[in-house]
């Protein structure tokens, strides 16, 4: 729509400006004819009233056309003025999506706020870092704890080992004690 209003007002700018550089040879060649063909009186010049009308008639209409090519001009600029300062706001709107679009290129939203890539991944390795460390930390702790254990298993084994073959010799003892207990008492009750 811009393009043809444009184009028609460059057009008619166009033919105003040959009609009136056509307008004003015809004004020459009537100011020519009007001195030449006039007669003269002394040092007087006499002019007919109606080619005098006619000269002023076409000087007017030239006038007229020169200000309604002026006059278009003008609104042709105003429209040019127009529309370069919607180019110049759109231009700004880009560049202000341009960068907003750069700036989350170059980050991450992170719970609502931007964050670069680079401090992103710095606090990302960061963390995985730690968390490695705090593994190899914990399995080793767990190796110690587990070997500790099995050390105390074993010790606990040989403790209840120990512990069951005293209990047998124990008993055994106590056993061999009882028959010679009983013997005894035996041997008392026989020899009353």
């Amino acid at each position: 729509m811009k393009l043809k209003t444009t184009l028609l007002l460059s057009l008619l700018f166009f033919i105003g400006i040959c009609s009136y550089g056509q307008n004003t040879a015809t004004l020459d060649e009537q100011f020519t004819d009007v001195i030449d063909k006039s007669n003269r009186y002394e040092d007087y010049k006499v002019v007919k009233i109606y080619k005098l009308n006619n000269l002023r008639k076409s000087v007017m209409d030239s006038l007229q056309a020169v200000e309604l090519d002026l006059s278009n001009a003008q609104n042709e600029i105003g429209t040019q003025g127009t529309e370069i300062n919607d180019l110049k706001q759109e231009v700004a709107n880009l560049q202000t999506a341009l960068n907003t679009s750069k700036s989350k290129e170059d980050g991450i939203e992170l719970f609502g706020s931007l964050i670069k890539k680079s401090t992103y991944k710095t606090t990302m390795w960061g963390i995985i870092g730690a968390l490695i460390l705090l593994s190899l930390f914990l399995f080793f702790r767990f190796r110690n704890s587990n070997s500790i254990t099995k050390t105390a298993n074993q010790k606990l084994a040989e403790t209840e080992e120990e512990f069951e073959s005293h209990r047998q010799r124990t008993l055994e003892r106590e056993q061999q004690l009882r028959r010679k207990l009983q013997d005894e008492i035996n041997k008392q009750k026989k020899t009353t």
